[in-house]
């Protein structure tokens, strides 16, 4: 069933939005090769208690961490570890909350440092997709616009468009119908109505879009071991141009400020 929701309901949605976006600027001030993302768990799950909210990913489903934090090669889900991150290493963090009832739940992924200029293409390509993806979540239209535009505007690029997992709506729970698919066609899906809200998530492979899940049942991988790239907003449909209720600006600043990196990322 889909659930549309009031204005009220989009602006408490916001707000748990924002707490995400803050939450992952505050990943972004101190990531670092050194660091483990086992730190970056216990600095998010702090940071989102201190803001009177619960972390949604932990227990959910089982998940035994408060964060997902997908290293290179890992497509979604990673659990974090001791291990420390490296010099050029692609970090996804993907985080969600919990206030006032509703969900929030976004995810940005970070370069360490310096690092290819095909890495740095990869989470470009991946990022600006996303973008383009909102830009057709507007009342009136299918669905299947939001997909394919991803699906066309990374496929262009020669990079894998992840097949086995994909977007959702999102409200009082974490995974709402409907689905949100990285790929389709232009006519499909449902016709969007306003004040539908929705967690739109490219993840895009450097190689193969086939992906393989780690003994555990959580970590996915990509089938060739090339890396993958995640990024994700939650964003309201409305009649004339979509609502992002997340939002990088803060993210980005903050990465910028922490040095990790190369200047022509921002070019």
């Amino acid at each position: 069933m889909i659930f549309y929701k009031t204005d009220d309901e989009v602006e408490l949605m916001r707000t748990s939005a924002l707490l995400v976006s803050a939450t992952l600027t505050e990943v972004a001030k101190v990531l670092k090769p050194g660091m483990t993302t086992m730190d970056i768990d216990k600095l998010a799950n702090e940071f989102i208690k201190d803001n009177n909210a619960i972390p949604s990913f932990f227990n959910y489903g089982g998940f035994p961490y408060h964060i997902c934090t997908s290293v290179n090669d890992v497509v979604v889900h990673g659990f974090p570890n001791q291990v420390a991150l490296r010099e050029g290493d692609i970090v996804s963090v993907d985080v969600g909350v919990i206030k006032n009832g509703f969900h929030g739940d976004h995810a940005y992924t970070f370069i360490l440092g310096e690092t290819s200029p095909e890495i740095i293409k990869l989470v470009k390509t991946t990022k600006d997709s996303l973008f383009e993806g909102i830009k057709y979540a507007i009342a009136g239209n299918r669905l299947g616009e939001i997909s394919n535009a991803i699906q066309q505007y990374n496929e262009k690029q020669g990079y894998g468009v992840v097949r086995d997992l994909v977007g959702h709506g999102l409200g009082r729970s974490m995974h709402e119908d409907p689905q949100v698919p990285n790929f389709g066609k232009k006519n499909g899906g449902i016709e969007m109505k306003k004040n539908l809200v929705l967690a739109i998530e490219p993840m895009v492979n450097m190689g193969t879009y086939k992906v393989t899940t780690d003994p555990d049942g959580w970590v996915v991988r990509t089938a060739d071991r090339l890396p993958s790239v995640h990024f994700e907003h939650d964003v309201c449909v409305k009649a004339d141009a979509a609502l992002i209720l997340s939002d990088y600006t803060p993210i980005e600043k903050a990465e910028k400020a922490n040095g990790n990196l190369n200047s022509s990322y921002y070019n």
